[in-house]
């Protein structure tokens, strides 16, 4: 442990443009790198989604929302773990046995763009896949659940189009494509409905209502986020009334964390019940967009 310490600390000193009051939550993240069975927070088996809120994909996503350098070792050593598992017709499988689902390739684009991964040709081939593979109604659906004839049940996985949405808005398909465009009337249409959804029935309920941070599920903060990079949502009634929703619980203008993860409660970029300034950054992003 002391040795994973000493480690720590020499990251976090390379690391300056990073507030001194998130670097014990950056620390935190580091101390367990090795938790999940091999490095990078992978498994042994080499799973990169596992162990949730200190898998691989989870930490990139922290460590970069809390300033760490793209350009740092660790980002880039995660970041490798994921590519890893890319195939050559666009696909990720995070292990050597298992279905390769949709929510994968489309959760490894987000996280790996927001690192810097833009120009990378692994990615460009995944976009493709990801728009060769579309449901009938327009998102993404884990085939490997037979359609059941329950048009809730058969539907699209709306989790799984967020994170692709949120991956495809650092591509050159935004605002382009009107394959995106379906996709995002979808969305905003379940705001209307409002029942759960496709096998894994993602609904828009309590806890949906609840702001999360990061950006790690299917949430009214996340939602809006997303949404609002696209221009067929800016001007939408449903996306209106979702930014209504969450514009009403500001406080003094500054997001409050209202449901964390509960391994996340005491971290300071996102503690509950308290205004988190990282947070309150991506709301301002969303402004802008819509600006």
């Amino acid at each position: 442990m002391g040795c994973i310490i000493l480690w720590a600390t020499k990251i976090l000193k390379q690391q300056m443009t990073i507030p001194k009051k998130y670097q014990p939550d950056i620390r935190a993240i580091l101390e367990k790198r090795y938790d999940n069975g091999a490095d990078f927070w992978a498994t042994s088996a080499g799973r990169w989604g596992t162990g949730s809120p200190f898998s691989t994909f989870d930490c990139i996503l922290m460590l970069s929302e809390l300033g760490m350098r793209h350009s740092n070792p660790v980002l880039s050593g995660a970041a490798e773990q994921i590519l890893s598992a890319w195939q050559e017709d666009g696909r990720f499988r995070p292990a050597s046995k298992g279905t390769i689902y949709p929510c994968y390739a489309a959760n490894a684009a987000r996280v790996l763009y927001r690192i810097g991964y833009v120009q990378d040709s692994r990615l460009k081939r995944t976009f493709q896949h990801l728009l060769e593979i579309r449901h009938s109604d327009g998102g993404w659906r884990c085939n490997t659940v037979k359609l059941s004839g329950s048009p809730e049940t058969d539907a699209s996985n709306t989790g799984t189009m967020l994170a692709a949405l949120d991956a495809f808005r650092f591509s050159p398909f935004l605002n382009r494509d009107k394959r995106l465009d379906r996709a995002v009337l979808f969305l905003l249409d379940h705001w209307e409905t409002r029942r759960p959804l496709s096998p894994c029935l993602y609904g828009i309920g309590t806890l949906f209502m609840k702001v999360e941070y990061p950006f790690f599920r299917y949430n009214v903060f996340f939602y809006v986020y997303v949404l609002s990079f696209y221009n067929a949502a800016k001007k939408n009634n449903s996306f209106q009334e979702a930014l209504h929703t969450l514009e009403s619980k500001l406080i003094d203008g500054k997001v409050m964390v209202e449901n964390p993860n509960r391994k996340l409660i005491q971290f300071a970029f996102c503690k509950k019940g308290e205004p988190s300034d990282l947070a309150t950054r991506r709301y301002h992003e969303i402004l802008k967009n819509i600006a």
